[in-house]
């Protein structure tokens, strides 16, 4: 066992990924405790959150958290007040990668290849101003995403522009969006764990989901809803880049101890980065326990490391 002993998990909050947050923070949960240690779990909301902690004096907090507030630097930085040292990114690796605006800019700036987009600010929500340049720059077919928003929520996929308008403001109801550019191809997510010195990339996984449909929120969470083919069917020059371009990702916006980058991978094969997460889901269905399963690390082992590398930091 680590020398960590005590470990808080942190969950919930008022994030719409909130239940997903839970789930993920529950399986850490049982983890641990198989394992041993003392772990106790801590709900976000609560406004003596502060003063719980303390209470409970822990070696380690483990976020099991998604989007706003748990993956944007936001406890990041309420944990580095404390003095806690904690599992995944730190305050400014997580505000850039929630931000899929800036890390865009920064994709873009060291040649990784992404999609081009338009930010379009939560005020005004008119769109017309800007039909002419979306349908010159992008094309009739576009995704529209909030900026700061997590397992798709908020993204319209459009197949052309009539209804712009509409699927606009209710992806804007989550803050700022961007309306990218639509690629159609193979979904693709490839993992970032960090061992020791070395930084290593997980197997390449390609995510089938039912016929006409996409990775979407019902199917990431629900159970037998999507496929992880592990590896990925692809040629082996194709995975290689894959895993470089993940790690590239992860070491742009200053990352550490774990991330996952998603991918489209085109008919020709061309390569689309779509974002990076620093706090990938830890559930039942989730993609980055699977990859670093086939990298050795059943799912306790995972979190054991996970925890051995914020302990040793402090």
């Amino acid at each position: 066992m680590s020398q960590a002993k005590r470990i808080a998990i942190l969950k919930g909050g008022d994030s719409p990924e909130a239940e997903i947050s839970r789930s993920s923070a529950s399986q850490v949960f049982e983890a641990l405790e198989s394992l041993g240690y003392d772990a106790e779990l801590f709900e976000i909301g609560d406004r003596q959150l502060a003063e719980q902690i303390n209470r409970f004096d822990p070696d380690v907090a483990f976020p099991a958290l998604h989007g706003p507030t748990g993956e944007d630097g936001t406890i990041q930085g309420f944990l580095e007040i404390l003095e806690i040292p904690y599992v995944g990114s730190g305050v400014r690796g997580s505000a850039l990668a929630m931000d899929k605006y800036m890390s865009k800019k920064i994709f873009t700036e060291l040649n990784i290849p992404n999609a081009k987009a338009i930010l379009i600010k939560q005020t005004p929500k008119s769109v017309e101003p800007f039909i002419e340049e979306i349908r010159k720059t992008l094309g009739e077919r576009v995704v529209v995403k909030p900026v700061n928003q997590g397992s798709a929520l908020g993204v319209e996929i459009l197949s052309d522009l009539n209804n712009l308008e509409q699927k606009l403001n209710d992806s804007l109801k989550y803050g700022d969006c961007l309306i990218e550019q639509f690629f159609t191809g193979k979904e693709i997510t490839v993992g970032i764990l960090e061992i020791a010195e070395t930084v290593k990339p997980h197997p390449v996984i390609e995510v089938v989901t039912p016929e006409n449909q996409w990775y979407d929120f019902t199917n990431r969470y629900g159970e037998n809803l999507s496929e992880h083919v592990i590896p990925a069917l692809l040629p082996e020059n194709l995975s290689t880049h894959l895993q470089g371009l993940a790690l590239s990702a992860h070491q742009a916006l200053g990352l550490r101890d774990l991330s996952r980058a998603d991918f489209i991978v085109t008919e020709d094969e061309e390569v689309i980065l779509l974002e990076v997460n620093t706090l990938p889901g830890m559930t039942k269905t989730s993609l980055y326990p699977d990859g670093a399963r086939h990298l050795g690390y059943d799912f306790p082992a995972l979190i054991e490391l996970l925890v051995d590398r914020a302990y040793n930091r402090s």
